[in-house]
């Protein structure tokens, strides 16, 4: 079979060398004679699993001691909502900074949970001379104006991404979906970080949350017991039954990349994968970033052709070489090429390559 490359915004491509192993151990794992999906997830072999995994991630992400790390229901857009409920009780305040479509969505969400809480919300991209450019303001207050401050460091729709850390008054709650792992961060800047899974972490449905034991504190709306970040902390992420394959192949996920040397590893190759990419764009009339230089997502490339009459033929041509899934998001439309931590340098290498040979034939 001819090698294909899956630039899938989510759910991505996974680690070819986890998704070997997966296989390989599908019908016995660990001797067992059944599958992790088979067995009890308050067995001694899972719980280990669980305990490796936590740990693991610990160290590639240096999470603090203070810190509780959960494996929960629901991906990131779960997470929208649990978010709200575990720190609003009281009529609690909270500030959304909003740079495109999956902040904004985390604040509708907000909104229509809220009921007597308060959700502000700040546009921090603007549009400069046809080039989205985020627009950082100051944030000062009081310390207790608000519960938290929510901001996404990524959009993977728009292709934004933003690499300054923010300094706020308030504890900053951070969607960290499609950046997580990817690069370098300060985990304890944050009082709260989530993640689906499906992009760098393991399959849909998972979802991550570091947050810090102080946060717990905050009073609480009502909401679903499953999605109680006490209760989850204190049942060790095993309140009611876990996703059990999603979390052993988190497990791989994390065991892959500490063998690669680790997020700083990782970081270096996401530069030059982004880098190339974006060289090719940037030297070619025929394709357009619309995105300030430096807000382009690492993640999330998004073009678009000078001639969208050609956006089916570079699909259609696309896929017969085997690049997979660049179609852009319905909303914005164009290309989008996800460069998650599993993507090879290869992959980029060959879109790079066929997108210089359609330019040349279609210029």
């Amino acid at each position: 079979m001819s090698v294909k490359y899956n630039f899938c915004a989510g759910p991505a491509m996974l680690p070819p060398p986890v998704m070997a192993k997966a296989q390989q151990e599908l019908l016995d794992w660990n001797g067992l004679g059944v599958s992790v999906m088979e067995i009890s997830h308050r067995s001694s072999e899972f719980i280990a699993l669980a305990k490796q995994a936590e740990a693991d991630l610990r160290e590639l992400m240096s999470i603090p001691d203070n810190y509780h790390v959960l494996f929960m229901h629901g991906g990131g857009r779960g997470q929208f909502a649990a978010v709200v409920n575990n720190f609003l009780g009281d009529k609690g305040r909270a500030l959304y900074l909003v740079s495109g479509q999956w902040s904004k969505s985390a604040m509708e969400e907000a909104r229509k949970l809220a009921g007597d809480c308060q959700i502000d919300a700040l546009n921090i991209v603007e549009n400069i001379n046809g080039i989205n450019t985020v627009v950082m303001p100051a944030l000062k207050g009081s310390g207790d104006e608000y519960r938290y401050l929510h901001y996404c460091p990524n959009e993977t729709v728009d292709g934004i991404e933003i690499f300054d850390e923010i300094t706020s008054p308030w504890p900053i709650v951070a969607d960290l979906s499609s950046t997580i792992m990817s690069r370098e961060l300060d985990v304890s800047r944050y009082g709260l970080i989530y993640a689906g899974a499906q992009k760098n972490i393991g399959p849909s449905g998972l979802a991550i949350v570091i947050v810090r034991k102080d946060m717990l504190e905050l009073p609480q709306m009502p909401q679903a017991s499953i999605m109680d970040y006490r209760l989850c902390a204190e049942h060790d992420s095993m309140f009611n039954t876990p996703p059990t394959f999603a979390w052993y192949l988190a497990a791989e996920v994390f065991t892959w990349l500490k063998g690669i040397g680790g997020v700083k590893a990782m970081e270096a190759i996401n530069k030059e994968k982004a880098a190339r990419l974006y060289a090719c764009i940037d030297k070619l009339d025929f394709y357009r970033n619309g995105v300030a230089v430096a807000n382009r997502s690492r993640m999330n490339v998004t073009f678009q052709l000078a001639d969208e009459s050609l956006d089916k033929a570079f699909l259609t041509e696309a896929e017969a070489k085997g690049l997979l899934a660049l179609k852009g998001h319905r909303i914005v439309g164009g290309m989008r090429a996800s460069l998650y931590n599993a993507m090879p340098l290869d992959g980029v290498d060959a879109l790079v390559t066929f997108m210089e040979e359609f330019a040349a034939r279609h210029a």
